[in-house]
Parts: structure tokens; sequence; C-alpha cells
């Protein structure tokens, strides 16, 4: 049973009978007092994607639900359900988007190494790898001449999502975008 200090994003605890799946964490420090940090988490029932927001201080033991990672890709959208297909024996898992809202804006049916996360043979979460590569959709034409100081612009990736990237990136270069940080990481 590990502390809640060692807990991670995307793990799956067990909560009062039920299995939660933990999206987010934060961690404070309360002034003046003696002790350990806090870890507010808030979590998803995995059954019925309800939403319960806990705290916990950084000794308290937390129980692990049995997770399992299945390296999957993505083989089509319908509508709110996003279908991914394990790549050793092609089962199909489907997800609502509202359950992956998070990693929508790093999937592409080419991105490679997302792991589904099955709790009691369920899909719950994906997990992706450090970075992903995507294409730059739009961004505004590069100007020759520039200073070489690092200034950025706005990019809209293919999967709509938006970062900043060096002022020579034009549309259509294919780049490298680290997903803990949602940033630019170098060009593919």
């Amino acid at each position: 049973m590990p502390k809640a200090s060692e807990i991670k994003k995307n793990a799956a605890v067990e909560l009062d009978g039920n299995v939660w799946i933990v999206r987010d964490i934060e961690r404070s420090v309360p002034q003046g007092r003696a002790g350990g940090s806090i870890y507010r988490m808030r979590m998803y029932d995995v059954v019925t994607g309800a939403k319960r927001d806990e705290s916990f201080k950084d000794s308290d033991m937390l129980n692990l639900a049995d997770l399992f990672r299945r390296p999957s890709m993505l083989s089509y959208i319908d509508g709110e359900e996003y279908v991914f297909m394990d790549n050793e024996d092609y089962t199909s898992y489907n997800l609502r988007k509202d359950a992956i809202a998070d990693e929508v804006g790093f999937i592409t049916e080419e991105t490679q190494g997302i792991h589904v996360l099955l709790v009691n043979d369920n899909p719950v979460a994906i997990e992706l790898p450090t970075t992903v590569e995507l294409v730059i959709a739009e961004t505004d034409p590069s100007i020759k001449g520039q200073s070489a100081t690092s200034r950025t612009k706005p990019a809209t990736l293919s999967t709509g999502l938006v970062v900043q990237v060096p002022e020579h990136i034009s549309a259509g270069d294919r780049i490298k975008v680290n997903v803990e940080e949602r940033k630019f990481s170098g060009r593919v």
C-alpha cells in the first residue's frame, strides 16, 4: 500500500468499495503546521464517471486497485467515443471523449506508444508517451531576416491543439510536443 505522496496521475485507487482513477493532484504545504504536505486529488469513478475531490496527508496509506496497461492505437472516432485497438490481440476499447479530454489534443491514428488502462477489464483511461509527433495545420508564415532571439508564435496542430512554436516553423511541418508540459520540444 503506497502513501498518498507516492500516488501518480492516472493511478487506480480503491476508496469506499469503489475504484477511482486519479486525474489531478495538487500538493500544498500548510504554513505554520508541524507535519507534512496535503495532497488534493480529483478522482473519477471508473463505472459511473462520478467526480470526487479528496484530501490526504502525505503519510496516509491508500489502496491501489489492479490496473493493467495494454499497448494500443487509435482505431477511429465515433461521435463522442474514441475506439482504440489493442496492438497484440486486436481487442477494441471504447472510451468517452470526456474521460480522456486532457489527452484528446495529442492523439491521431499515427500516434505510437499509447496505453489503454484497464480496471476489471474495463477501459478507464489512456496513457500517452512523453512526446508525440504532430503536424502543424495552421500558423503565421515565417519571416526571413528576423533577429536570432527565441520569439514564438501560436500554431494550431492537426488535432486542434494550440502550442507556441519558434518563428522559423511553418504550416505542414512535423513537430514533437511534450505531453506533460504541452509545449513544443523539437522538429521531427
